[in-house]
C-alpha cells in the first residue's frame, strides 16, 4: 500500500516530544486489560475489545522489537530506558522511513469528501492531493468543536470538548509559599462525590501532582458546569484516623512537652507544610507541647485531616493537553476503528471520546486504537 502521513505543523511527534516532562511516559505495567480500561474516565467499555488485540504487552513488545527497552518506575509508569522522548520518536521516524511512508509536513488538512468511494482532500493552501481510497483521522482532542469539523463534515458526531488532566488555582498566600513542596496525600470535591488518592504538589498557583489531575480527569464535565470554582479538602495524614492523631498528640505532650509544636512534624507532613498547618488552624507561634489545649488539638487535627481550599479556576499540565470529548464512540466499529457512518474511514486516538488519567493511559490508547486502523487499512 502507498501511505501517507500529512501533518499540520512544521515537525512530526511534538507530543511525543514533550510527554513525561520530556521523557515520554509511552504506556503503563498493567497487562491486564480489564484492569486496564478502570484507568479511563470515558472510553472504558469501548477498549476492553481493543486491548484483548493490542495491549501494553503488545506495545512493550512492539517498541523492544525495534531496539527501544521500557523501563517500569515504581508507580508503574514505563518510559524508554534512556529516559528521553527522542528514542521513540527516532523509532517511529525510523520505522516509517523503512516501510517508505511520505511524510508531509506543513501540511493542513482543511476538507475531506468522498466521491464514489474515493476520498479528496484539500489542504489549506488550497492544494487538491491525488485521491486515497483510505483515510485515518489521528488528529488528536479537539480543544474546541470547530477543530473537529473534519470528521463532522463527513457525517459524525461530536461529543462536546472539554478539558481533562489539568491543575487547580487556589488564591491562598501560604499555599503559593510552599511552591515545591510534594505530599501523599487524598483529595476530594464534596460537590462531585469524588475523591483520590496520590502525591500532591504545591505549586505558585495552587495544587497540581498526580492526585490532582487524576481527580481532574474523572470530575473534567462535572468541573466544567461548576466553572472551576468549587471547595477542595485535603486530608495531609490518611493514614491516619482522628483517634491516632489524638494519641501522637497526647504521646508528644508527654515525650517532648517542652517543645515548639511547629518544630516537630508528625504523621510523615513536610517540615514547611506542618509549620503552615500549625498557624492556619490558629496555634500561636512558640506554642509547647504541654501548653497544647483540647481546643486547640481539635482545630490542628481537623487541619491535619480536612483542610478546605477554594478552587478558583484551572491551568493545563505544562503543555500536556488532554480532552473530554469527541468523536462519539458508538459510531465506530473498534474492532477496526473504521467509521460506521463513512465507510473507508478510520479515527484513532484522542480524536475519540476517549481519556485516560495520566500514568501512559492516554498514549496506549492511542498505540491500540492507531494499529487496529492501520491493520484494518491494509486489509
Amino acid at each position: 500500500a502507498s501511505v501517507t502521513i500529512l501533518e499540520k505543523s512544521s515537525a512530526f511527534l511534538t507530543k511525543v516530544r514533550i510527554s513525561g516532562g520530556g521523557r515520554c511516559n509511552v504506556t503503563h505495567a498493567l497487562f491486564e486489560p480489564r484492569q486496564f480500561v478502570h484507568r479511563y474516565p470515558r472510553g472504558a467499555k469501548a477498549l476492553i475489545g481493543a486491548f484483548q488485540s493490542f495491549s501494553a504487552r503488545h506495545t512493550v513488545e512492539w517498541f523492544q522489537q525495534r531496539g527501544v527497552l521500557l523501563k517500569t518506575e515504581k508507580d508503574g509508569r514505563m518510559f524508554p530506558a534512556t529516559d528521553s522522548s527522542q528514542t521513540v520518536i527516532d523509532c517511529l521516524m525510523e520505522e516509517a522511513k523503512k516501510l517508505r511512508i511520505q511524510l508531509a509536513c506543513n501540511r493542513e488538512v482543511k476538507e475531506i469528501s468522498r466521491t464514489g468511494g474515493q476520498f479528496s482532500i484539500q489542504l489549506s493552501d488550497g492544494t487538491f492531493l491525488p485521491p486515497f481510497s483510505r483515510v485515518l483521522l489521528g488528529t488528536g482532542g479537539c480543544r474546541t468543536l470547530s477543530l473537529g469539523h473534519l470528521p463532522v463534515s463527513l457525517g459524525h458526531t461530536l461529543e462536546d470538548p472539554v478539558p481533562s488532566l489539568f491543575t487547580f488555582h487556589v488564591d491562598s498566600p501560604w499555599v503559593k509559599s510552599l511552591s515545591g513542596v510534594a505530599i501523599e496525600a487524598e483529595v476530594q470535591v464534596p460537590a462531585t462525590g469524588l475523591k483520590e488518592s496520590g502525591p500532591v504538589l504545591f505549586t505558585h498557583w495552587g495544587f497540581s501532582g498526580p492526585a490532582i489531575l487524576k481527580l481532574s480527569a474523572w470530575g473534567a464535565r462535572e468541573f466544567h458546569r461548576l466553572n472551576y470554582t468549587f471547595p477542595l479538602l485535603i486530608n495531609w495524614a490518611p493514614k491516619f484516623h482522628l483517634e491516632q492523631i489524638a494519641q501522637v498528640f497526647d504521646q508528644n505532650r508527654r515525650s517532648q512537652p517542652a517543645k515548639m509544636i511547629t518544630n516537630c512534624p508528625s504523621f510523615g507532613i513536610p517540615s514547611r507544610l506542618w509549620e503552615k498547618l500549625c498557624l492556619h488552624s490558629g496555634l500561636k507561634e512558640g506554642l509547647r507541647w504541654s501548653e497544647l489545649s483540647r481546643t486547640s488539638q481539635h482545630q490542628l487535627a481537623q487541619a491535619i485531616s480536612r483542610s478546605e481550599f477554594n478552587v478558583t479556576g484551572k491551568s493545563l499540565n505544562k503543555d500536556e493537553f488532554v480532552t473530554c470529548g469527541g468523536v462519539r464512540l458508538s459510531e465506530v466499529d473498534f474492532k477496526t476503528m473504521e467509521s460506521k457512518i463513512c465507510p473507508g474511514l478510520f479515527l484513532a486516538g484522542e480524536l475519540l471520546d476517549i481519556d485516560g488519567i495520566t500514568g501512559g493511559f492516554n498514549f496506549q490508547a492511542a498505540w491500540t486504537t492507531g494499529w487496529l486502523a492501520g491493520t484494518a487499512m491494509a486489509k
